[in-house]
């Protein structure tokens, strides 16, 4: 028998041999490439059998990474000498910059390269590059934008929240089916509830798209469907998977992160307002970081562009390294779980369903 030193050796060689390849965007993002190179190395240090392709201007990315001791098999450096810049039209770009450090990295996953992309720069890039390099995986009408937010009983994912603002019934019902998979794949929720946002929970409220996907989903045996969601139900936790068209996700994504920089603002200053309340901090500093922290979606990675052919993330463009290793460690866990393939088999099965109708 091996001794529990030999084992964890023996296992450590397995996760080598099956590594996830991640082609990160060195260049994209406020902070790029610091912060992005940080990120890359404290990945590869936490997990064995991830190996991250680095992609941008490759003076600066390995000037960053002689600041390192890391694992030099987990990380390489792949040269492209040009950059998509936040401000730029992301059709253009992507057509116009074929050096880029986003479309080079985006044909490395298209080309079977690279088994993931992650990016803090532009999102209309990302969307863009996502589905015209990258592609749909067959069967899949259109991708959402589905990051997870914080909730009281921990988080939910919102489909879409930003990546098709004109959206159809059928396009509502794969997101269901989609974010059920990620939700009970990737955080372990078995049989997560579906709901759809709406101005109230009767089944005959709602505009015309709510209306018409309510039955939909309602029919849809693949999934937990609750019913309606209103948005100030939605930090209770009562549904784990938030179906809406992205001009709705949209808002709601955005309102939640106002919400909650002002109320740490306003806490913050309550709490240095006296010496009676900076003693108060003192003791519950602690239990009080705790708490922020749970609530900070950032510790479970970017928002992945679900139902491409390949995983793509988007990180936060003002992303600081710890956002980028979660980012890193998210595609990992994706690959592991073979989420593309049962989301391949679930976009199969209903179009056997439609075709027996």
């Amino acid at each position: 028998m091996r001794s529990s030193a030999a084992s964890d050796v023996y296992k450590r060689q397995i996760l080598v041999s099956e590594k996830v390849i991640v082609a990160l965007d060195a260049m994209g993002g406020d902070n790029a490439p610091v912060e992005i190179v940080k990120g890359a190395v404290e990945a590869v240090k936490e997990e064995a059998g991830l190996l991250v392709k680095l992609v941008g201007r490759e003076e600066q990315v390995r000037a960053e990474l002689a600041k390192y001791t890391y694992p030099q098999g987990q990380i390489e450096v792949v040269d492209a000498p040009d950059v998509i810049e936040t401000g730029e039209q992301p059709v253009m770009a992507i057509r116009r910059k074929k050096d880029s450090s986003m479309v080079r990295a985006l044909t490395m996953v298209k080309e079977k390269k690279a088994d993931a992309f992650v990016s803090a720069g532009s999102s209309g890039a990302i969307l863009v590059g996502g589905q015209v390099i990258v592609g749909r995986i067959r069967g899949v009408e259109r991708p959402p934008m589905a990051p997870l937010i914080p909730t009281a009983k921990g988080v939910s994912i919102l489909v879409d929240s930003g990546a098709n603002v004109d959206s159809r019934p059928s396009f509502l019902v794969q997101w269901a089916k989609m974010g059920s998979i990620y939700m009970e794949n990737i955080m372990g929720i078995k049989n997560p509830k579906v709901a759809i946002v709406n101005v109230g929970l009767e089944e005959e409220k709602g505009n015309q798209l709510v209306k018409e996907t309510y039955p939909l989903l309602k029919a849809c045996k693949d999934i937990n469907f609750i019913g309606s969601i209103e948005a100030r139900n939605i930090p209770n936790g009562d549904a784990d998977v938030i179906v809406c068209d992205a001009f709705v996700g949209n808002v709601i994504l955005k309102l939640y992160e106002g919400t909650a920089k002002m109320l740490l603002s306003k806490v913050k200053t309550t709490l240095m307002s006296s010496l009676k309340t900076k003693i108060g901090a003192l003791l519950i500093k602690n239990s009080l970081s705790d708490t922020m922290k749970s609530f900070d979606a950032k510790q479970y990675g970017g928002a992945p562009l679900i139902g491409l052919n390949g995983l793509v993330v988007k990180t936060h463009g003002n992303a600081k390294a710890m956002e980028v290793k979660n980012s890193l460690l998210q595609c990992v866990k994706f690959q592991r779980e073979k989420v593309n393939e049962k989301i391949i088999a679930s976009i199969s099965a209903e179009k056997l369903d439609e075709a027996e109708a």
